[in-house]
């Protein structure tokens, strides 16, 4: 069993059953089989994971062009993250909106963003983990990012008793206006 939920844009959150008794639980964290009812069906080639020490790391905003555009199917292995999703296609309806979503280790929760859409996070604690499937394979040449405070997207990215801290590469990230998107 597993629940799913349309946050919106194309972006789900899917929530696996969790399996528990005395020793702790079990999860069937992936099926294809049980997804294609709800029109999931994309292969994932490749797992990554990312562990950030500090509370309040920022990842994002990141995607990749075609050929090698990507859907992400995102989970928390230990603590909590602020996951944000946005639409990054040139002519969609929905272009420049963002869905978000806390991703927590307790509550086993995750993300399903589709090809088109850049994605990024901020821990929310200390010594966070976190665990993604991707359609694709990583191209440098194909990475991009976009400025996570861009004014235009306005993302209500939380408030918290720390500065975030970025990476050198989405530090210099370009806004939405002069990035290369999907036509």
């Amino acid at each position: 069993m597993l629940e799913v939920n349309e946050l919106g844009l194309g972006v789900f959150e899917i929530i696996p059953t969790r399996f528990g008794d005395d020793r702790g639980y079990f999860t069937e964290t992936y099926n294809k089989q049980k997804l294609e009812p709800y029109g999931i069906s994309m292969e994932f080639v490749q797992d990554n994971q990312s562990y950030s020490v500090r509370k309040g790391v920022l990842r994002g905003l990141h995607y990749q062009l075609e050929p090698y555009a990507q859907d992400k199917l995102v989970r928390v292995l230990k603590g909590r993250v602020y996951d944000v999703a946005v639409d990054i296609r040139q002519g969609s309806s929905t272009f420049g909106k963002w869905v978000a979503l806390e991703l927590t280790a307790e509550q086993g929760n995750q993300i399903l963003i589709p090809k088109g859409f850049a994605h990024g996070f901020v821990t929310l604690e200390e010594h966070t983990i976190v665990a993604y499937k991707v359609s694709d394979y990583y191209s440098q040449e194909c990475d991009r990012n976009i400025r996570y405070d861009d004014p235009d997207l306005a993302i209500k990215w939380p408030i918290l008793d720390v500065n975030y801290q970025l990476s050198d590469k989405d530090t210099a990230a370009p806004f939405l206006q002069s990035a290369q998107v999907f036509e």
